[in-house]
């Protein structure tokens, strides 16, 4: 077997496209192979797929392709451009590469799976040979296709949540499908035009088809709700509630611990994360601590006990006994004599219709809330991001559920 006919067997070129010739540099470890549609042939519309008379040939292109014999292999070709009746002078379309595209279909697939595999750009192009930009620009285009490929299927559940982006109060919104575990679209900041903008992906027919929507007491995203799917409930997630409680807890904590400390009292030193859990995810030493620190004696033991109570709330599945249940709650809330757990309380109350939809719904940001780790492993993993562009193609290209591949 030839060289020619080898490669045209690893490469799977097909007739009438040609291996013209093939140059092998071994001190560069490197192969650049030629390919040609014949000259005497006519070429094909890649519009409407009828055979035209080739007008010309373009200047000669080169793809990156999957290494061959240990050897990193290039594709060569002058794509020849056709004269159509109907649609005018058209460059002919290639079947090893996308248009627009430096590298094949085939080293673009195993890219992304090496992306998927690693989760970082850097690890990617060492291992093949690519630089960080050509590793992006593969990921752009992967996320770019599986964006278009989306259906426009009807969306029941729609969670928005907030996550930052730079130091300081840079955040992006996110919209997730509760229901389909993915992210839908990730947009800069979370202000209001910026909740139009990430609204407006979704198309009229999606937005009718939401019964609901979770989301914290952020004012924008309550607002963009109303706007955007009027008849969809507004749920706002048990997970932001339970995380306002739990910043209550702490600053009792704090303002207690310093109490003490003037007394030289140390009993609260070392026990921060103690009072953010949960009773039932506590061990049994936390359970020993608890009883040493005769918490039912302490002001942040009366606020963490507040909190335990209103956990509760989610396990009513009538709305009329639970508004009882969050009465009696709010009742002790503010007759606690604790600052910071009154003024949680409160907000609470004004906002209790859109906190007892979550009756009917039961839905959360939980997975919003889930993928708050992966978000954090490609932040590291990048060391940061200064580009949201970038920022925003990573999100989606892991956490999006894309159809990715060319």
């Amino acid at each position: 077997m030839d060289d020619k006919e080898l490669y045209r067997q690893i490469l799977g070129v097909v007739s009438p496209w040609e291996i013209e010739k093939i140059d092998l540099d071994m001190d560069n470890n490197r192969v650049d192979i030629y390919l040609q549609w014949p000259y005497k042939m006519e070429g094909i519309c890649p519009e409407c797929g009828k055979s035209c008379k080739i007008h010309d040939r373009r200047e000669e292109r080169i793809w990156r392709h999957l290494d061959t014999c240990q050897l990193r292999t290039f594709i060569h070709c002058k794509i020849p451009r056709v004269k159509c009746d109907e649609h005018k002078t058209k460059t002919m379309e290639v079947p090893w590469a996308d248009d627009m595209s430096r590298f094949t279909r085939q080293f673009e697939r195993i890219a992304i799976q090496f992306l998927q595999s690693s989760q970082n750009r850097k690890k990617t192009a060492q291992n093949l040979h690519l630089s960080w930009d050509e590793v992006n620009h593969i990921m752009e285009k992967a996320v770019k296709r599986g964006m278009s490929r989306r259906k426009d299927e009807p969306i029941k559940y729609i969670g928005m949540d907030e996550k930052s982006f730079l130091k300081g109060h840079n955040y992006i919104t996110v919209m997730t499908d509760t229901e389909g575990k993915r992210i839908l679209d990730v947009v800069q900041n979370r202000d209001t035009e910026a909740v139009d903008k990430i609204w407006g992906t979704l198309t009229e027919e999606q937005r009718g088809s939401v019964d609901a929507v979770s989301m914290d007491f952020w004012k924008a995203f309550i607002n963009g709700a109303e706007k955007y799917v009027p008849e969809a409930a507004i749920v706002h997630d048990k997970f932001h509630i339970m995380k306002y409680m739990n910043e209550a807890v702490d600053k009792v904590r704090k303002a207690e611990h310093k109490a003490l400390l003037e007394q030289n009292k140390k009993d609260l030193k070392g026990t921060k994360y103690l009072w953010l859990k949960a009773k039932e995810n506590m061990t049994k030493e936390n359970k020993k601590d608890f009883k040493a620190l005769n918490i039912n004696q302490l002001s942040v033991g009366r606020a963490w006990n507040r909190k335990e109570l209103l956990r509760h709330l989610w396990d009513y599945y009538y709305e009329g006994s639970a508004r009882k249940y969050f009465n009696k709650w709010y009742f002790s809330a503010t007759h606690s004599r604790l600052k910071p757990v009154i003024k949680v309380a409160k907000m609470f109350k004004r906002h209790i219709e859109n906190i007892l939809t979550f009756i009917k719904y039961r839905i959360t940001n939980a997975f919003a809330e889930g993928i708050n780790s992966t978000i954090q492993h490609i932040k590291a993993t990048a060391r940061g991001f200064r580009n949201f562009k970038n920022y925003r193609t990573s999100i989606l290209f892991y956490c999006g559920k894309l159809n990715l591949y060319p």
